[in-house]
């Protein structure tokens, strides 16, 4: 068995690592710029890679009772706690791993896992790519993608700018801060994984294409935790992150509409609709969801399920 998951790990590590440098073009450039804002970067960064090749890896060991569940780092915190509560009023088992919404997707299409988890729409492009599955859609709550910046350039009076303005930095053509009346800092540009959900719905916000290229980008990430670690950690970063991971550190900006209104990201714009970046969180089953997945996401559209939502700092369906 453990020369199995050896062999396996070594075969998804090797495919994942191709992944990611195909990726990016600039992937050394992206590890050397991550170890010069924070050396425990690269080294998350790698081991996020490796423990996705053991989820893997550890499907093919898992007993078919369990519920195995992936996808976006968004949902995931709601997924995990939710399967925790879930775990022990049934005695179900669900393993939940991250990756982002186009893994959850292609690993739900592919029979890896019961669950995909995704915080963008299915795309018209996977649709055809399995033309086999019926990918079905769960809505569980209501999120914002926020453009965020690094707390001193908030503090510096960078507190709201245009669609637009954050279009123009994503495609190097406002390069410094003080092109935008703040301090006279080169801007690190701090793009996403072109599978994740978060970048596809921001993407499509500032640049009317999701799929849309950022040469003004300097750093590519994945996680929602590494895009805030690396945030926090410089003093002139802007980047884009779920409504749920603002901090004292990582400010959300208010976006600058073309009347004069300027709309904060908060619960009540993420509600009513009015902040320009929202979404909903969603699962994904192929075909209508039965047995142990059914009963796993009508615990989650429930009253516990959807106190998890709000607890986790999302819009939950009962708001």
């Amino acid at each position: 068995m453990l020369s199995l998951v050896h062999s396996m790990v070594t075969n998804v590590f090797t495919r994942q690592n191709l992944y990611f440098r195909a990726e990016s073009a600039d992937y050394k450039n992206n590890i050397d710029t991550m170890s010069r804002i924070d050396p425990t970067l690269k080294t998350t960064f790698i081991c996020r890679t490796l423990m996705s090749a053991i989820f893997v890896a550890l499907i093919a060991c898992t007993p078919q009772e369990n519920i195995m569940v992936a996808g976006s780092t968004t949902v995931l915190p709601i997924i995990s706690k939710a399967a925790e509560q879930f775990s022990q009023t049934t005695g179900i088992s669900v393993i939940v791993n991250a990756g982002g919404s186009g893994v959850g997707i292609n690993q739900l299409a592919g029979g890896k896992i019961a669950i995909g988890m995704i915080s963008r729409n299915i795309t018209e492009k996977e649709k055809a790519l399995y033309p086999d599955a019926t990918l079905i859609t769960h809505v569980i709550g209501k999120d914002a993608v926020v453009p965020v910046v690094s707390s001193k350039i908030y503090n510096a009076g960078i507190t709201a700018l245009s669609l637009k303005q954050i279009g123009q930095i994503y495609l190097g053509k406002i390069s410094n801060w003080k092109q935008l009346g703040g301090p006279d800092k080169d801007i690190l540009v701090v793009d996403k994984e072109a599978s994740r959900g978060t970048r596809h719905v921001f993407m499509q916000a500032i640049l009317d294409d999701k799929e849309a290229l950022a040469p003004g980008a300097d750093l590519v990430l994945g996680a929602n935790n590494e895009e805030q670690t690396a945030i926090s950690q410089s003093d002139s970063a802007i980047g884009m992150l779920s409504h749920a991971w603002l901090n004292n550190d990582v400010k959300g900006l208010a976006i600058s509409l073309t009347d004069g209104q300027r709309i904060e990201p908060n619960l009540q714009t993420i509600n009513n609709g009015s902040f320009p970046i929202t979404r909903n969180l969603l699962l994904v089953t192929n075909g209508t969801p039965t047995g142990h997945s059914k009963e796993f996401i009508d615990f989650i559209l429930s009253t516990p399920g959807q106190t998890i939502v709000t607890e986790s700092g999302h819009v939950s369906l009962h708001q």
